[in-house]
C-alpha cells in the first residue's frame, strides 16, 4: 500500500544540484512524486512509495549532496497521487 510524504527541505539547496539529487536518489529507492524550488530558498519534495522507500529515501536525502547543506526537513503526510515517476518541476 503506498504512502505519501511532503517535505520542505531547508538549508543550502538551491543552486547545489539538489534537485537533480533528489531525483536520482528517488529512483534508487523506487520513490516516485516530484521536487521543486520555492521563492524562499527551499525545496519542496512530493514523494509516494512503500512506508519503507520512503524512510530509506528521507534517510539519503537528509545527507545532501556535494553541495548541499540539508539544515532542516519539515515531513507531513500528503494524498497519494499515483505518479508513476520522479520528475522537477520548474
Amino acid at each position: 500500500m503506498p504512502v505519501a510524504r511532503h517535505l520542505l527541505v531547508s538549508g543550502k539547496v538551491q543552486g547545489v544540484g539538489f534537485r537533480y539529487f533528489a531525483q536520482m536518489t528517488a529512483v534508487e529507492h523506487n520513490v516516485n512524486g516530484w521536487t521543486k524550488n520555492l521563492e524562499n530558498g527551499s525545496v519542496a519534495i512530493h514523494a509516494e512509495g512503500t512506508p519503507e522507500q520512503i524512510d530509506t529515501f528521507i534517510k539519503s536525502i537528509k545527507k545532501g549532496n556535494h553541495f548541499a547543506k540539508v539544515h532542516e526537513i519539515q515531513e507531513e503526510p500528503a494524498s497519494v497521487e499515483s505518479f508513476t515517476s520522479f520528475r522537477i518541476k520548474y
